[in-house]
């Protein structure tokens, strides 16, 4: 009887080794979708590959630069940009004439300047927007993945390489590629200028109030995104438990977010990193 038994089950064996080392990256695609737990945790088995993260990177910056040529595309968000632009400048010039470090008559001129710049050069302009979301994005992706590899590495003894870590935090991309998607379409439909989903960006908050800031944070997508990744360093790094990931994963997101804020407070050009 055990004759007959032990061929089962190393056909069974056989089988899943099979299954695998046959999962594609439309497997993979899927499964962080569905079963994400299940899937890195399959994963865990095999060797990292590149085209886990560098093919959801890719689709990343193409879905960012596409959304932002259709969003600039309406006339209306174009305009409210440009207004809330003008407004941002405008403001450091009074504070520059108030020091008596411009006249009134110099600002308007700079003003009026800028305001030409901007209308004639909306074609450049998109093309360096394109390039700065192609040189940003690449860039902090080793630099984020460096930083979450290092931390679980060495202060929660994780057993996995920088390649791990890299195909843990670069699949969940797909969750933003589905984010952008969504924040196209309320572009569209209230003509307004989406930089995330989150409760404060539909109510039209500017981050520059703690209670804004909080509001800043509760968005749907990005809480996902974040939990996945967590799910995803837990497995692939064989940890016995997925609580200090979530601990680490989130901790980090809310306390750079937090210093962000508060840097943002005296330098402003920060400010459109506080709400991320």
């Amino acid at each position: 009887m055990s004759d007959l038994e032990n061929p089962k089950f190393s056909e069974v064996e056989d089988v899943m080794e099979e299954t695998d080392e046959t999962l594609n990256h439309t497997d993979k695609l899927v499964g962080v979708f569905t079963e994400p737990s299940n899937l890195f945790q399959r994963m865990s088995t095999m060797s990292p590959k590149t085209t886990d993260w560098i093919i959801p990177l890719l689709i990343l910056i193409v879905a960012a630069s596409l959304s932002n040529f259709i969003m600039m595309s309406n006339p209306v968000i174009k305009h409210n940009m440009v207004e809330k632009q003008m407004t941002e400048i405008e403001k450091q010039f009074d504070q520059m004439v108030k020091e008596g470090k411009m006249t009134e008559e110099v600002k308007n001129q700079q003003l009026d300047a800028i305001q030409e710049r901007m209308s004639e050069g909306a074609g450049m302009q998109a093309v360096f927007t394109v390039i700065g979301i192609f040189i940003i994005m690449f860039v902090s992706f080793f630099v984020i993945s460096g930083v979450f590899f290092l931390i679980i590495k060495f202060l929660l003894g994780g057993d996995g390489t920088y390649k791990v870590a890299m195909s843990a935090y670069g699949l969940p991309y797909y969750i933003i590629v589905v984010q952008i998607v969504a924040m196209v379409i309320l572009a569209l439909v209230t003509d307004r200028f989406f930089a995330s989903t989150s409760v404060a960006s539909i109510m039209g908050l500017d981050v520059n109030s703690l209670p804004n800031w909080l509001l800043s944070k509760l968005d749907v997508f990005s809480i996902w995104f974040y939990a996945i990744i967590s799910i995803g360093f837990a497995k692939m790094f064989k940890a016995k438990s997925v609580v200090p990931y979530f601990a680490t994963v989130f901790g980090l997101w809310l306390g750079f977010g937090l210093v962000m804020f508060y840097l943002a407070q005296s330098f402003p050009f920060l400010k459109a990193f506080a709400g991320n």
